[in-house]
């Protein structure tokens, strides 16, 4: 096995914790939407979102006409900031590991299926995103995971081969497509597991790297 020269975060419920019920009940208030109705328009559409086939203006938009109802411009806007709080809820425990990484110059980068309104919300709340090496927002480059070729501008973008990269997502078919490019992967369930994992793999040392000045 390739020894890791770079670690690769996907942001949802890697970086993040999941979707926080508090902001989704705001979001129905906003909305005037029935839960099931939200929930259905809101993943309906989210795909193409972070792909960069809808903007977050026009994503939202089109949930109303599925729903057959209508947003006005204060709404869409309040839609969008709540459904950045949406995914807010950081997964302390990743991110003190990504920093700690960062501390022992160990490439770090973050390769996420986002929309542009998420992405440029998350960038404006968390300075730390900046401390990581590359980053791959999915809607800037009109591809999502699980295609392949975002795999490849995520290895590109970090200065190493995919050998040598180490991938942590929630999602099994993305962890697949991680390992099709060469890559070694983890998906993550919770940290506990992650690290049970992380051990089982060899990569006990990499939990705990030596900072360098």
């Amino acid at each position: 096995m390739t020894s890791i020269q770079a670690v690769l975060f996907d942001f949802g419920q890697v970086l993040s914790l999941p979707a926080d019920p508090v902001v989704w009940q705001q979001m129905l208030a906003i909305s005037g939407l029935s839960d099931a109705d939200l929930h259905c328009e809101y993943w309906a559409y989210r795909h193409e979102y972070d792909r960069g086939t809808y903007t977050g203006q026009t994503y939202w938009q089109q949930i109303a006409t599925g729903s057959k109802t209508a947003l006005t411009p204060t709404q869409i806007a309040d839609l969008i900031a709540a459904d950045v709080n949406l995914w807010s809820r950081l997964n302390t425990p990743m991110v003190e590991w990504a920093q700690r990484l960062q501390r022992a110059h160990i490439r770090t980068g973050i390769l996420s299926n986002i929309g542009d309104a998420m992405a440029e919300g998350l960038k404006a709340k968390f300075d730390w995103i900046g401390g990581f090496d590359h980053c791959v927002w999915s809607y800037a480059l009109k591809l999502a995971k699980p295609e392949e070729a975002i795999y490849r501008c995520a290895a590109e973008g970090l200065a190493t081969d995919p050998a040598g990269i180490l991938f942590i997502d929630d999602k099994a078919e993305n962890i697949e497509a991680a390992h099709s490019v060469g890559m070694q992967a983890i998906q993550y369930g919770n940290h506990e597991d992650f690290e049970r994992e992380m051990r089982r793999q060899g990569l006990e040392e990499l939990l705990q790297p030596m900072a360098r000045d």
